[in-house]
């Protein structure tokens, strides 16, 4: 069942999203070739509890970490270790706050070093195609309208989408309805309306779009071998756009659709 959130459950959700923001903030001075995951964790989870709120995602479904920490050719649902970061690698760190029982959640791919061109080419195209997505987040408009033109910009572009994985609604719950795909026709199924929040995240590959999970049981891989990026913000729609929850730039925080 999808649910829209009163004024004060999106106060909340403000917040939880505000304490995401601000872990991913505290995280950037420290990624840096020889961080561990571990260690990002650690810096995250300190952020979220030092602002009177939990990671969302410690013991969610039976996930041991405080974050999902994806490096390279894992797409998602990596898990934090004592794997160092080299020169040249990219880490995907999404994010989850609860605060007073409401869930903010934010994905984002960080450049470690020196990275090649064609990696940065997909990090780029990825996050843009997130802002692409939220242009057509506003009441009123379809669902399908979002993912059909992240899809289309991703694909225009060279690379692929997992089908498998998706973005979703957000609010007591980490997950909730609707499903956000990816890809898919415009104008179809769930028609947005003020007060919805969803969590749009494109995840997208630079090879063929398979996947696979590693023997952990939680990492998923790119089938080929190749390297991934994943964005996402949580949004609440508005009746003429939507607002993001989960950043700190004021520049971004309220779109019209």
């Amino acid at each position: 069942m999808i649910t829209t959130k009163s004024p004060r459950e999106i106060e909340y959700m403000r917040e939880a999203g505000r304490i995401v923001a601000l872990a991913h903030k505290a995280l950037q001075p420290y990624l840096a070739a020889g961080i561990t995951t571990k260690q990002i964790e650690q810096i995250c989870e300190q952020e979220i509890l030092k602002h009177d709120a939990t990671p969302s995602f410690k013991g969610l479904y039976g996930f041991k970490g405080a974050v999902c920490t994806s490096v390279n050719s894992t797409l998602v649902h990596g898990i934090p270790s004592n794997t160092k970061l080299r020169n040249g690698d990219i880490i995907s760190v999404d994010i989850g706050a609860c605060y007073h029982g409401y869930h903010g959640d934010s994905a984002w791919t960080y450049a470690i070093g020196d990275v090649d061109e064609k990696t940065l080419d997909l990090m780029k195209v990825t996050h843009d195609a997130l802002f692409v997505g939220l242009s057509y987040a506003k009441a009123g408009n379809h669902l399908s309208d979002i993912s059909h033109a992240i899809g289309e910009y991703v694909i225009a572009h060279g690379y692929s989408i997992p089908s498998d994985y998706t973005g979703h609604g957000i609010g007591t719950q980490v997950h909730e309805d609707p499903t956000v795909p990816n890809f898919g026709p415009a104008g179809r199924g769930v028609i947005l309306k003020e007060g919805m929040t969803i969590a749009v995240e494109p995840m997208v590959h630079a090879g063929k779009p398979q996947t696979r999970i590693l023997k952990d049981g939680w990492s998923v891989v790119s089938k080929d071998g190749s390297n991934t990026a994943h964005y996402e913000h949580t949004i609440v729609i508005t009746k003429d756009g939507y607002e993001i929850l989960t950043t700190l730039n004021k520049e971004e925080l309220q779109k019209n659709g």
